[in-house]
């Protein structure tokens, strides 16, 4: 490194530093959440939405380890990162589907939304693995010395950043109009936690997305992974959280004399949203 400015050599290990944060950040909420996901994840049956899941809650910790042993090695061979890159990949989208799946059951299991969804996402993680993958710097300014394996990501990676705050925010308008106009004055216990969960945990991942892409497009180089890993991490943990408080929501009223609708993706029928008495019989169990 010592073609780089002492600027150069402070801003790459402060990313570093963060990058290790995010690590701890995974095992403190891990720690602190182990008993919610025993108790609302191990005894259930493996089903799309358990193994979706175990892949974001599971998989950050095979990528996080793996861009911190590349943040803390001192050698100067290169690591590769082409595996670092598909796990961060999947664990993000296997924690993006826990949200279509969030959104799917809002809107009632809507097939439409589904399928839009579906395909959305699909054209999304296509065209990311496209622009990540491209020699072509689509953004112009400063980028890693060629031919060098500094802690630094190119210019491209704002643009990935991008589609994924795009297709975020379309899951958060989709919430926001479904709650407005279909649930407005329905007050059940589980389309609030629904509503009110989603749009916070959806703010706080679409806020780091919108974050890296900033990053990414008008900062140095030097601070491109900043906040790369925090990215994988935010995802894991509030997808997981989504999903516990679901159950436990429904856990609360899923009782005989308690008659509730029930809107979780797993064995649920769908209900209408103009009976806004709240007042459906409980058909499932999350």
């Amino acid at each position: 490194m010592s073609s780089l400015s002492i600027s150069d050599l402070t801003k790459l290990q402060t990313v570093k530093y963060s990058n290790l944060g995010a690590l701890a950040i995974l095992i403190f909420d891990y720690c602190i959440t182990l008993s919610e996901e025993v108790k609302w994840t191990w005894s259930r049956p493996w089903d799309i939405t358990r193994i979706i899941f175990i892949i974001s809650r599971y998989l950050p910790f095979a990528g996080v380890g793996m861009t911190a042993y590349d943040a803390l090695r001192t050698s100067n061979q290169c690591a590769s990162t082409l595996e670092g890159n598909i796990i961060h990949i999947i664990g993000i989208v296997a924690a993006e589907a826990l949200l279509v799946l969030r959104t799917w059951a809002f809107w009632e299991k809507s097939k439409r939304v589904l399928i839009g969804l579906v395909i959305y996402s699909v054209l999304t993680i296509v065209a990311s693995v496209v622009i990540d993958l491209s020699p072509t710097m689509l953004i112009p300014g400063e980028e890693p010395p060629v031919g060098t394996c500094y802690f630094e990501s190119t210019r491209n990676g704002a643009i990935v950043y991008l589609f994924l705050a795009i297709f975020e925010s379309v899951i958060l308008i989709l919430t926001l109009y479904k709650r407005v106009y279909d649930y407005r004055d329905f007050q059940s216990g589980i389309v609030i936690t629904l509503y009110r969960d989603g749009m916070v945990y959806i703010l706080c991942i679409l806020s780091i997305t919108v974050t890296n892409v900033i990053i990414g497009a008008a900062f140095a180089s030097a601070w491109s992974n900043m906040f790369d890993t925090l990215q994988l991490v935010i995802h894991s943990v509030l997808a997981s959280r989504i999903l516990f408080r679901l159950r436990h929501t429904n856990e609360l009223v899923y009782e005989p004399s308690v008659s509730m609708p029930m809107l979780d993706t797993l064995n649920c029928q769908p209900f209408s949203p103009m009976d806004t008495s709240g007042t459906v019989t409980v058909v499932g169990e999350v």
